[in-house]
């Protein structure tokens, strides 16, 4: 049902999502969005690894479950990390285990440009599927933005609409150049989700960590809503500077 309402949003007003790792973060984003997603992109953001390889299944399971607790409204789309659906057998196996473990609403896969056969056995088998393309963090070691040039820009337009075909229920175009990304808008029929590719996208997506200040990345494609960094660091002093000059405790904290 939350999918069906979130494909129902195109062209209606635009969709908003943002990542979740915990349930506090999850109760937070979820009054305010129509889709939380937790992404692989927590190996990065929260754990500090270099990329989202090393990101695996139960680490995934663990965040979700977490994140399920703290999300009512929104519908709840976890990545499938790094190796687990390279075929369809594979494919179907861990998104069944995501799916029930997680209590989720759908799944997420990266595409490269190989795996619409494994998108439609999904979808055949009942479990939702968001499509991915542009930039694709599993898939491409060096970063760069995506549909620059007319041959790009076809072959992003051809694996989207496959992409489509295959049964997913909306796409991700990550770092995706505008007249490529609104290109693929205008075309599916599917919402697209944009992670800087242009104010075309049906809906829009920022790792939560980012916009806060909390992770200290701050690409081009990124707003800085607030600097959290730093009012935390301004509070932990306050309470190390409380402690030592016995401030705290007092006696309206004892029992």
């Amino acid at each position: 049902m939350k999918i069906r309402k979130l494909q129902q949003l195109k062209q209606k007003r635009k969709i908003v999502c943002l990542t979740a790792y915990t349930k506090s973060m999850a109760q937070n984003v979820d009054k305010f969005c129509d889709l939380i997603l937790v992404g692989d992109s927590m190996g990065t953001a929260l754990y500090g690894m270099k990329n989202t390889h090393s990101v695996n299944m139960s680490m995934i399971i663990n965040h979700a479950k977490s994140v399920r607790l703290g999300t009512s409204k929104s519908a709840l789309v976890v990545d499938m990390p790094f190796k687990t659906y390279g075929n369809a057998k594979q494919a179907l196996k861990n998104a069944k285990l995501i799916m029930k473990q997680t209590k989720c609403d759908a799944v997420k896969l990266e595409s490269n440009g190989k795996n619409y056969s494994i998108i439609k056995n999904l979808v055949k088998n009942k479990i939702p599927v968001m499509g991915h393309i542009g930039y694709t963090p599993q898939n491409k070691k060096k970063f760069k933005p995506e549909g620059i040039t007319t041959r790009e820009q076809l072959k992003l337009l051809n694996e989207s609409k496959k992409i489509e075909q295959a049964g997913a229920f909306s796409i991700v175009l990550e770092c995706v150049s505008t007249k490529t990304a609104k290109q693929i808008t205008e075309e599916l029929k599917i919402p697209t989700i944009g992670i800087g590719s242009s104010k075309y996208c049906d809906g829009q997506v920022l790792v939560t960590e980012d916009l806060l200040g909390l992770s200290g990345f701050k690409p081009k494609f990124v707003k800085k809503y607030n600097n959290l960094n730093q009012r935390i660091k301004k509070n932990i002093k306050k309470f190390s500077e409380d402690v030592i000059k016995k401030r705290f405790p007092n006696k309206k904290h004892e029992f």
